[in-house]
């Protein structure tokens, strides 16, 4: 899910308790979704390359479209979350040039399997420059939660899985549509391009696409497209 959503997950969790209370836990808990997933121990560290999803100290993935701006990098930093060492990675959302969102990511990547998986977020949300709110925000391992696939290792055509697993906050899931996309942004033009779908039983009538490019990674995320990549300058942590 886009964070340019994160406003409305409050309210739709809200609401989606309520459809919990009345048709029972199992509601949103769809057989077609894969949402377990295992790892032995020592598989997952932080730090390494999927061919969609980069996860190195230094790369950076900048995107625009119309006033919004988002930048996406890869922190030298790591933290123990759910007993497993995830590398954090920052999105850092402006629209007309205000800060609306700053996000900290933790993932890790298989040795075995080369997929990627999503252990949560910090979230602070901006408005007049000041912090508003944390909509969002969940940790695998606390209160229920506990992470998702981001992307596999090995990407099969039609694979529906859960990115996010923290019931009433979070239940992002994401389904590869095709993997032939053409993208063309002011960064380039990407063929071959992974399209994703994600879905979110919190906001049923809602969809966003994603589009990834091999040896890149995220190009274009709703309406804003990729303007750069590469290694970016980091401060120190």
């Amino acid at each position: 899910m886009s964070k340019r959503r994160k406003w409305c997950v409050a309210l739709s969790a809200i609401m989606a308790s309520a459809l919990l209370g009345a048709l029972g836990a199992r509601s949103f808990d769809d057989d077609a979704w894969t949402r377990d997933f295992t790892a032995e121990p020592g598989e997952l560290v932080a730090t390494g390359r999927n061919p969609y999803f980069i996860l190195e100290p230094g790369y950076q993935l900048v995107f625009e479209g119309g006033n919004e701006r988002l930048v996406i990098t890869v922190l030298d930093e790591t933290r123990i979350i759910d007993g497993v060492e995830t590398r954090i990675v920052e999105e850092r959302e402006t629209r007309s040039g205000q800060l609306v969102e700053v996000s900290r990511n933790f993932f890790a990547i298989s040795k075995r399997t080369n997929s990627v998986f999503y252990f949560g977020e910090e979230v602070d949300l901006y408005r007049d420059g000041e912090i508003s709110g944390h909509e969002g925000a969940w940790i695998s391992g606390r209160e229920g939660a506990k992470y998702g696939l981001m992307m596999p290792g090995q990407v099969l055509l039609g694979g529906r899985f859960y990115q996010e697993i923290a019931p009433e906050v979070a239940m992002d899931r994401a389904e590869i549509i095709n993997t032939s996309s053409t993208i063309k942004s002011p960064a380039g033009q990407f063929a071959r391009c992974l399209k994703v779908e994600e879905t979110t039983p919190l906001e049923p009538n809602e969809k966003e696409y994603k589009y990834y490019a091999a040896g890149i990674g995220l190009v274009q995320d709703g309406s804003v497209k990729l303007v750069r990549y590469g290694k970016a300058d980091l401060p120190e942590p």
